[in-house]
Protein backbone atom coordinates (compact mmCIF):
# COMPACT_ATOMS: atom_id res chain seq x y z
CA UNK A 1 0.00 0.00 0.00
CA UNK A 2 0.96 3.80 -0.82
CA UNK A 3 0.19 6.86 0.35
CA UNK A 4 -1.15 8.86 -2.03
CA UNK A 5 -1.40 12.82 -1.65
CA UNK A 6 -4.86 14.44 -2.69
CA UNK A 7 -4.72 17.93 -1.80
CA UNK A 8 -3.93 20.28 0.81
CA UNK A 9 -6.51 20.50 3.77
CA UNK A 10 -6.23 24.43 3.48
CA UNK A 11 -7.77 24.32 0.06
CA UNK A 12 -10.52 22.28 1.63
CA UNK A 13 -13.90 23.71 1.91
CA UNK A 14 -17.64 23.45 2.08
CA UNK A 15 -19.00 22.56 -1.31
CA UNK A 16 -15.35 21.09 -2.23
CA UNK A 17 -15.43 18.42 -4.88
CA UNK A 18 -12.06 17.47 -7.11
CA UNK A 19 -12.12 14.50 -9.49
CA UNK A 20 -8.56 12.74 -9.18
CA UNK A 21 -7.26 9.82 -11.26
CA UNK A 22 -4.78 7.80 -9.84
CA UNK A 23 -3.64 4.17 -12.04
CA UNK A 24 -6.75 3.30 -12.71
CA UNK A 25 -8.54 4.12 -9.60
CA UNK A 26 -10.62 7.22 -10.28
CA UNK A 27 -11.62 9.19 -7.39
CA UNK A 28 -13.80 11.92 -6.29
CA UNK A 29 -13.32 13.94 -3.04
CA UNK A 30 -16.06 15.68 -1.40
CA UNK A 31 -16.35 18.17 1.46
CA UNK A 32 -20.33 18.86 2.86
CA UNK A 33 -21.28 20.38 5.93
CA UNK A 34 -17.22 19.86 6.85
CA UNK A 35 -17.43 16.31 6.78
CA UNK A 36 -14.83 15.13 3.68
CA UNK A 37 -15.67 12.27 1.93
CA UNK A 38 -13.56 9.63 -0.92
CA UNK A 39 -15.69 7.97 -3.15
CA UNK A 40 -15.41 6.12 -6.71
CA UNK A 41 -15.91 8.89 -9.49
CA UNK A 42 -17.95 6.78 -11.74
CA UNK A 43 -21.99 5.73 -11.17
CA UNK A 44 -21.58 2.06 -10.95
CA UNK A 45 -24.61 2.03 -12.87
CA UNK A 46 -23.57 3.02 -16.25
CA UNK A 47 -20.23 4.37 -15.48
CA UNK A 48 -21.08 7.90 -15.83
CA UNK A 49 -19.34 10.53 -14.11
CA UNK A 50 -20.19 11.71 -10.74
CA UNK A 51 -17.87 14.82 -10.88
CA UNK A 52 -21.24 16.25 -12.91
CA UNK A 53 -23.56 14.89 -9.86
CA UNK A 54 -25.46 16.61 -7.91
CA UNK A 55 -24.84 16.04 -3.82
CA UNK A 56 -27.22 17.12 -1.39
CA UNK A 57 -27.97 16.25 2.39
CA UNK A 58 -25.38 13.36 2.45
CA UNK A 59 -26.99 12.20 -1.08
CA UNK A 60 -24.80 11.94 -4.81
CA UNK A 61 -27.19 11.45 -7.62
CA UNK A 62 -25.91 10.53 -10.90
CA UNK A 63 -26.74 12.93 -13.71
CA UNK A 64 -27.47 10.00 -16.15
CA UNK A 65 -30.71 8.14 -14.73
CA UNK A 66 -30.59 9.84 -11.34
CA UNK A 67 -29.54 6.95 -9.42
CA UNK A 68 -28.85 7.98 -5.42
CA UNK A 69 -25.95 6.73 -3.33
CA UNK A 70 -25.15 7.83 0.52
CA UNK A 71 -21.50 9.09 0.25
CA UNK A 72 -20.98 8.68 3.96
CA UNK A 73 -20.66 4.57 2.89
CA UNK A 74 -21.45 4.22 -0.82
CA UNK A 75 -24.96 2.36 -0.37
CA UNK A 76 -27.23 2.79 -2.92
CA UNK A 77 -30.66 4.64 -2.14
CA UNK A 78 -32.47 4.95 -4.97
CA UNK A 79 -32.29 3.09 -8.48
CA UNK A 80 -34.46 4.10 -11.20
CA UNK A 81 -33.59 1.14 -13.45
CA UNK A 82 -31.79 -2.25 -12.25
CA UNK A 83 -30.38 -2.02 -8.96
CA UNK A 84 -26.53 -1.64 -9.44
CA UNK A 85 -24.02 -2.14 -6.48
CA UNK A 86 -22.65 0.44 -4.09
CA UNK A 87 -20.41 3.09 -4.38
CA UNK A 88 -16.93 2.26 -3.37
CA UNK A 89 -15.73 4.35 -0.88
CA UNK A 90 -12.30 4.89 0.31
CA UNK A 91 -10.31 5.96 4.15
CA UNK A 92 -8.90 9.01 3.89
CA UNK A 93 -5.55 9.36 5.86
CA UNK A 94 -3.81 12.86 6.70
CA UNK A 95 -0.48 13.62 6.79
CA UNK A 96 0.92 17.11 8.32
CA UNK A 97 -1.44 19.43 6.05
CA UNK A 98 -2.17 17.14 3.32
CA UNK A 99 -5.29 14.30 2.81
CA UNK A 100 -4.74 11.80 0.86
CA UNK A 101 -5.36 8.06 0.44
CA UNK A 102 -3.65 4.55 0.80
CA UNK A 103 -4.37 2.58 -2.12
CA UNK A 104 -1.87 -0.43 -3.91
CA UNK A 105 0.65 -0.43 -5.73
CA UNK A 106 -0.07 -1.15 -9.78
CA UNK A 107 3.00 -3.46 -8.47
CA UNK A 108 1.53 -5.54 -5.73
Amino acid sequence: MRFYPLDKLINLHDHYTRHFKIDSAELLLIQRAGQRYLIEARCPHRDHPLDVATIADGVIQCALHQYQFAIADGRLIHATEEPCRSLRTFALVYEGNEVGVMLRDADD
